[in-house]
């Protein structure tokens, strides 16, 4: 058996390459791996709006009640919110079935442990290798379902504005006809917002389809239609959050980040006078924390290399440049609500526009290619590309930056290129793309 996990979770095409088979047998090592010897453990279960969800979730349930552990529903709910309940109701553990911003076709699992973090490697691990060893308890589980598990997430959510009210922030809110698409247009209406709707009439198959974080298209025109102050977009499973400012332009995690970085190094609050992120922020991110006097942290790409980082330097905030931005204050994974909620209450408070408080961050122009592979991993190893990478990275000097990197949830290898430039940028990620493909044939 391969490697099952990736960066974030368990993931897959629904029923073909995650069956619910896999998904019972995961659930089972889970409840063994996770759960506290003594008692029962028990494991809370949500997930996005996806048509394959159910299907999931049933198998993913049964496999955790096989293994003498009790399932607490929670039903269509954020990612944050699920890692919330966990350690609200103090249970061993928590998992989500949601592929993210991939399409409706794809699903994924992935967990949390009982203090709400995203599990590390080494706990994933030994659930890979219980997934084929570990067998039924002695007395099945039981299952709960979590009626007001919306509602309360919605208050807590709300804690984050620390008593700052929205009134009059005209905000256009696109769900992406995922997770959110209850909670978050309640947050913002209970927070005084003047608020618009779109894409949060979720089918089954719609989630991600030209909306969301990943197409911005139809939020810009909402946005310059309304005339508002803010356009906000969720991904899938709503623990990301892309902004626009009110002349249409994309904000994204980079430019959040920054903003509420600086709020919060001028109040005092930043912890350690630090921020931490990825190695895929923008260098015009890094110039806007060294010129804020703001230190920066790097990590991997994955939110939860993020907040491994952040725990151990103790941050109040990171992320990364797609929109997982995390505030240790108020929660332990990625949050879109709480960014949002976060980025709304300081222009609220400010008086300032979106496109003035991100304009600390002037971005180099980066070009991003995913060129799909049949393995990834092999792909992104290759000799040849890491010598055309280091000779691009040499010709770019300290002008720009050249990241290949396999992706850890689809079989991609995704080309970064960072330059002064749109056209120089361009052209070498071109050529490494080419190279990529080359290869792969």
């Amino acid at each position: 058996m391969g490697r099952l996990f990736g960066t974030d979770g368990v993931r897959g095409v629904a029923n073909s390459q995650l069956t619910p088979d896999l998904a019972l047998r995961l659930g089972r090592a889970a409840a063994v791996e996770l759960g506290p010897g003594g008692r029962s453990p028990r494991v809370v279960i949500g997930r996005d709006t996806r048509a394959s969800g159910p299907m999931l979730q049933a198998a993913l349930a049964a496999g955790v009640m096989s293994a003498g552990a009790e399932v607490v529903d929670a039903g269509v709910l954020p990612t944050p919110a699920v890692a919330f309940w966990v350690t609200t109701l103090g249970a061993s553990a928590g998992a989500v079935i949601s592929a993210s911003h991939n399409p409706f076709s794809d699903n994924g699992i992935k967990f949390f442990g009982g203090d709400g973090y995203k599990l590390g490697d080494d706990q994933e691990l030994r659930i890979e290798q219980l997934v084929d060893s570990a067998g039924p308890g002695a007395e099945p589980g039981g299952i709960g379902v979590l009626s007001d598990a919306g509602d309360l997430y919605v208050n807590h959510a709300l804690e984050a504005l620390e008593g700052r009210s929205l009134a009059g922030l005209r905000v256009v809110l696109d769900c992406s006809n995922g997770a959110a698409f209850r909670t978050s247009p309640e947050a913002f209406r209970r927070a005084g917002a003047e608020l618009t709707v779109i894409n949060a009439d979720p089918d089954g198959f719609n989630i991600n389809a030209g909306c969301g974080s990943q197409d911005l298209g139809g939020l810009v025109a909402r946005v310059r239609a309304a005339g508002a102050d803010l356009g906000l977009a969720h991904d899938g499973d709503a623990d990301r959050v892309i902004a626009v400012d009110e002349q249409g332009r994309e904000v994204d995690g980079d430019g959040l980040i920054a903003a509420l970085a600086i709020e919060l190094k001028e109040t005092g609050r930043l912890a350690g006078n630090l921020v931490v992120s990825t190695v895929m922020a923008n260098l015009g991110f890094r110039r806007a924390m060294a010129a804020a006097g703001i230190e920066l942290v790097e990590t991997p790409v994955g939110d939860r290399y993020v907040l491994e980082r952040m725990r151990r330097d103790r941050a109040s905030i990171g992320g990364e440049q797609s929109g997982h931005v995390i505030f240790s204050d108020f929660s332990t994974t990625g949050d879109g609500l709480i960014t949002g909620l976060r980025i709304a209450g300081l222009m609220a408070a400010s008086g300032r526009k979106l496109s003035d408080l991100a304009a600390v961050v002037e971005r180099f122009p980066q070009v991003l290619l995913n060129v799909r592979v049949v393995d990834a991993g092999a792909a992104g190893a290759s000799k040849e590309l890491a010598q055309a990478v280091q000779k691009a990275q040499e010709q770019l000097g300290e002008t720009g930056r050249v990241l290949v990197r396999p992706s850890g949830t689809e079989p991609l290898v995704r080309v970064m290129v960072e330059a002064q430039d749109l056209d120089t940028a361009s052209s070498m990620a071109e050529e490494l793309a080419a190279l990529i493909r080359a290869q792969a044939v």
